[in-house]
């Protein structure tokens, strides 16, 4: 399925089925899928990559469960967003990805999400070690929580 931007999804948003944000890492993969209404991210526990082949099937086994209608992909532009060596390596893996999965891919700018999941997870006093485990996933749910809060503005501008 081709990239899209979410403006390009009113089918999508209008099915009632949820959207997954992803965060690729170079070992694991941070999912987090968004209820229905598309209000809420709600972090799931991270893939850990292995072979794309791999991953691939696992990731897709896993949305088809969820019932997901669209992938929105942290995209990890630089801080003066210019695209480095890991936005060219997502760019592959949501083409690579694509060939595989029919849902729409979103690339999402992702920067300073890692950040703010961290922000998040000290303000609720989690210990190292489990902010280690969960900051991927937790890095998904900021930028899918992004992303439904664009489709909010979105909704809200088609309204006025």
């Amino acid at each position: 399925m081709p990239i899209v931007t979410l403006e390009d999804c009113d089918d999508i948003l209008n099915s009632g089925r949820p959207l997954a944000g992803l965060d690729l890492g170079t070992k694991t993969i941070g999912i987090a899928v968004s209820d229905r209404s598309f209000a809420f991210a709600n972090p799931r526990p991270v893939l850990k990559r292995k072979k794309f082949t791999e991953d691939a099937v696992r990731l897709k086994a896993m949305l088809d469960a969820e019932d997901v209608s669209a992938i929105v992909l942290g995209l990890p532009l630089n801080m003066d967003g210019s695209a480095g060596p890991r936005a060219q390596a997502t760019r592959a893996f949501a083409r690579s990805y694509g060939a595989i999965d029919e849902r729409p891919i979103v690339l999402w700018d992702e920067r300073l999400s890692t950040v703010a999941a961290e922000r998040n997870l000290l303000e609720v006093d989690m210990s190292r070690r489990k902010r280690a485990e969960r900051i991927d996933s937790a890095a998904a749910a900021v930028i899918l929580q992004g992303a439904l809060d664009r489709i909010e503005a979105i909704r809200a501008r088609a309204q006025d």
